[in-house]
């Protein structure tokens, strides 16, 4: 890998983590699932009026826009929303590969290695550490959806596994056609039609800027670098630049919110890191399909 690619791999990593916080800001002007709807809309339109449809079944573009807007984004801004730090839920977020695991075993018949069983037990063991930490980093409810979240993240790879498709980045673009709606729904079914009448009185510069922020440097730019990146070097070499993510989302909270993260968390974040990496030591086709999340 040249320099610069690995220079720009560090800085797409900077700029995920980042964007848990930039979450948090949007989160706090507006509903969550209405922020994450303006951010796939944002994605969205007018892009796919210049981007032709992937040659798959509607069934998977729409299972995948469901999945990855309200089960993986969704899930994760209404996380935070319920008091769950950035920083945890960057970190949280990427339990993905645990439940990734099970979800190949199950659907595509892999087999559990060594090296992915043990990774599984010490990310595991970091999750309980956290679940019995004291303090204001983590609540049930927040922890509940991002976990959830994390599963949706594993489906996803599943549908992109079925849907075997090479164009990714188009793929990625007509199946987010189906997120905005369903988190629109959401929104009113939870919250009443007013929601949608205050959104313009609260629908701040910040509300704004985390909007844009989501949907244009981390979505669109963010998801395109990385492909091109998976498919320039081996999926060995990129994929462990990942683990930066939560490393950055857990600073972003810190410098921008004063999140706090004790002792028990930092000991349950080096487990889970490494756990993870473990995991991604040897990687099965299934994981491959996880890494390209979108």
């Amino acid at each position: 890998m040249t320099l610069r690619d690995l220079g720009l791999l560090f800085a797409l990593m900077a700029l995920w983590g980042f964007n848990f916080s930039v979450i948090k800001l949007g989160v706090n002007e507006i509903d969550p699932f209405l922020l994450t709807a303006l951010r796939f809309s944002f994605a969205v339109f007018p892009l796919i009026f210049f981007i032709k449809k992937p040659d798959v079944p509607w069934r998977y573009l729409m299972a995948y826009g469901v999945s990855f807007g309200v089960g993986v984004w969704g899930m994760t801004t209404l996380s935070i929303g319920a008091g769950l730090s950035s920083g945890m839920a960057s970190l949280l977020l990427d339990m993905s590969a645990v439940s990734g695991v099970f979800v190949g075993w199950y659907f595509l018949n892999e087999k559990i290695t060594r090296n992915k069983l043990l990774g599984t037990v010490l990310a595991l063991l970091g999750l309980v550490l956290i679940i019995y930490s004291e303090g204001g980093a983590v609540t049930a409810k927040g922890l509940a959806l991002v976990l959830a979240a994390s599963v949706f993240w594993s489906v996803n790879g599943l549908i992109v596994k079925r849907a075997n498709t090479t164009s990714i980045f188009a793929f990625n673009i007509w199946g987010m056609l189906f997120a905005p709606l369903s988190l629109l729904l959401l929104a009113v079914f939870f919250h009443g039609s007013e929601i949608l009448t205050n959104l313009p009185s609260q629908f701040t510069e910040w509300a704004l800027f985390s909007v844009l922020f989501q949907a244009y440097p981390t979505t669109l730019l963010g998801y395109w670098f990385w492909n091109k990146m998976i498919m320039k070097y081996s999926i060995s070499s990129v994929a462990p630049m990942t683990l930066l993510v939560p490393v950055f989302g857990i600073l972003g909270g810190a410098v921008f919110y004063d999140e706090v993260v004790g002792v028990n968390q930092v000991v349950a974040t080096v487990l889970i890191l490494a756990g993870l990496f473990i995991g991604q030591m040897t990687l099965p086709r299934f994981l491959k399909a996880v890494i390209v999340k979108d």
